[in-house]
């Protein structure tokens, strides 16, 4: 089909030939992903919309998109105002938007292994008060009407090293079956992709920068466990490394499988596992325990191995990331750079390392207006030219054996205006902010989100996104179940315990529709602090990137003593960690760049 209006009218062709008067499209896949393989791309297929969080909904006679703040101009460029109505959230869902515009007595459909047993009853029970039902479909209707659909990736697994993951995979199972006698319970569903890659120390292919592969596994009690993934997907070395305690089964056999657990007490993430997993346990008679997957907050806290790992990435990723900014910085004035050429420089420098394994999410590579859309997507299409007078946001991260990494820098084409430094500095603050903040054991992210928003609320600016999110080790650049957002990020990350262990994003940014985009984005591990007279245990960060930020966008009036003291030491700090690995010009730039600022 050669148009996404032609794409919608097809779709409704087949609701209609299916019988329903509606179909709910999630940006997700059967592991409730945030990232997803092409095969699941089903609401880009459908809209056009290229960002990494959304849903629509599709009726007869109306279809709407939902997305979040960041996407407020972002959905507008890609998915036509004449064919969708956009709607935001969280200040309106689908089941709000189902209850006021489903058909009365219509039936509304929705495949059930792309949604949370949750929403299904969130949903259902709006569309009761329209007289309207909520209808699981055997097939997907989309996939009906996508005729040159992706197949699902054939990736084969690989290994992940004990040295780098810390503990052996017999180690960590032992581990979720001392969780389960606690419980009294059986056995655990794992759905979730990082999961189950960290529980059995494998790592795959078939999600674009996520070391992952499609598969499900339920761990017994005894420390066993079946893995559920394609057999020639396994080869010899992954199959020697599960041993004979991991029974490896075809994925198609994962339903039944639930269905066999009759009886038994089984523990399942209710944000994790979708409800088809619920129904077949339902189905098949098992007792289902509705608790959070064990292995979120043991893959969250990271280990010793795990914590030097991602310190050897950070350093392999910020020099490239420093010769990269040097090269721009020579470059970009010459007017010949576009988007997508800055982009693959950098990937390049990269590469040039040996060890990158894949980037670990699309480059955000971002110059004047297109730098406003925080989470904006280079195409063929939208790619720009960097011109002087611009700002250039490269929002990037690399993929390594010991580290998962991701960096955002702000570059100046040519003299920045006095309101581009103000904005700039005005983030750098707020970075400071978290970045130095001291806080009790058990607070949640929450409480720490206005830190990096104050510097821009008192002159009456704030950014549609949240100040930072947790980071795998060699897996997910978006890892829960940790977050700094405001109360009502979706999801309630932005409540969950910040503990010791856990790394995080540090990224407040500003965004001026049409002109240009600020973000300046460092990792950061919570570790202890000791604080002298202290009464309670007191958590604290310790800063994990180390590239230079670049100083003609700082306005020092606008800082404090001690923010100047912090800028100066964390250039010193990347001087000493970063010099080493340069040589030439690139470290001479450098030690301009990690000169004192005052």
């Amino acid at each position: 089909m050669s148009s996404y209006a032609d794409r919608l009218r097809a779709l409704r062709d087949q609701l209609a030939q299916d019988g329903l008067d509606g179909f709910v499209v999630p940006l997700t896949d059967e592991h409730m992903s945030e990232y997803v393989g092409e095969y699941a791309q089903r609401l880009a297929w459908l809209t056009g919309f290229q960002g990494s969080a959304g849903s629509a909904v599709v009726l007869a006679e109306k279809a709407a998109i939902f997305t979040d703040g960041r996407y407020t101009i972002q959905v507008r460029q890609q998915v036509s105002a004449s064919e969708w109505e956009y709607v935001g959230v969280p200040a309106t869902s689908i089941a709000a938007w189902l209850e006021a515009h489903a058909p009365q007595g219509g039936r509304i459909g929705y495949d059930p292994w792309l949604h949370t047993r949750a929403w299904v009853e969130e949903v259902r029970k709006a569309l009761a008060e329209r007289g309207a039902e909520l209808v699981a479909v055997q097939r997907n209707p989309i996939d009906s009407v996508w005729g040159d659909r992706p197949l699902p990736s054939d990736a084969l697994l690989s290994v992940q090293d004990d040295e780098a993951a810390g503990k052996s995979s017999a180690a960590k199972r032992a581990e979720i079956a001392e969780w389960l006698g606690e419980r009294r319970a059986d056995a655990v569903v794992l759905s979730a992709l990082d999961s189950i890659a960290w529980a059995f120390n494998i790592r795959g292919g078939d999600v674009s920068h996520t070391p992952v592969a499609l598969a499900y596994a339920i761990v017994h009690a005894d420390g066993t466990g079946d893995l559920f993934v394609e057999a020639n997907k396994v080869p010899d070395a992954v199959r020697q490394h599960l041993g004979n305690a991991i029974r490896i089964q075809d994925r198609a056999a994962f339903a039944p499988a639930l269905g066999a657990l009759s009886g038994k007490r089984v523990a399942t993430d209710p944000e994790r596992a979708v409800s088809a997993i619920f129904d077949a346990l339902d189905a098949g008679g098992a007792k289902i325990l509705s608790v959070r997957d064990p292995v979120v907050l043991a893959k969250a806290i990271k280990n010793p191995a795990e914590i030097a790992g991602h310190q050897a990435a950070q350093a392999r990723d910020g020099a490239a990331m420093v010769r990269f900014l040097r090269w721009f910085e020579e470059t970009a004035p010459g007017g010949e750079l576009t988007e997508l050429s800055a982009a693959a420089k950098l990937q390049a420098f990269r590469e040039e390392t040996g060890l990158l394994k894949d980037l670990s999410f699309e480059t955000i590579s971002a110059t004047g207006p297109n730098g406003a859309l925080p989470h904006y997507k280079v195409t063929e299409e939208s790619n720009l030219k960097i011109e002087p007078g611009q700002l250039y946001l490269i929002d990037s991260g690399g993929q390594y054996a010991d580290g998962t990494t991701d960096i955002t820098r702000v570059m100046p084409v040519g003299e920045p205006t006095a309101e581009m430094r103000d904005r700039f500095t005005r983030v750098l603050k707020g970075h400071i902010a978290i970045d130095t903040a001291i806080f009790p054991d058990g607070t949640v992210g929450a409480q720490l989100d206005s830190f990096a928003r104050r510097p821009l609320w008192e002159v009456g600016l704030d950014f549609g996104h949240g100040v930072g999110h947790g980071v795998g080790a060699y897996l997910s650049v978006h890892e829960g179940p940790q977050r700094i957002a405001q109360p009502n990020y979706p999801g309630g990350q932005s409540l969950e315990p910040l503990r010791a262990g856990m790394m995080l994003s540090n990224e407040p940014g500003y965004y001026k529709a049409g002109e240009f985009g600020i973000r300046i984005e460092n990792l950061v591990l919570i570790v202890d602090r000791e604080i002298p007279g202290a009464e309670q245990r007191m958590l604290g960060f310790e800063t994990l990137t180390f590239v230079p930020i670049e100083r003609t966008l700082i306005e020092p009036a606008l800082l404090a003593p001690g923010e100047l003291a912090w800028l100066d030491a964390y250039h010193a700090r990347v001087l000493t960690l970063i010099g080493p690995l340069l040589e030439g010009g690139a470290r001479e730039w450098l030690e301009k760049k990690c000169a004192p600022i005052h």
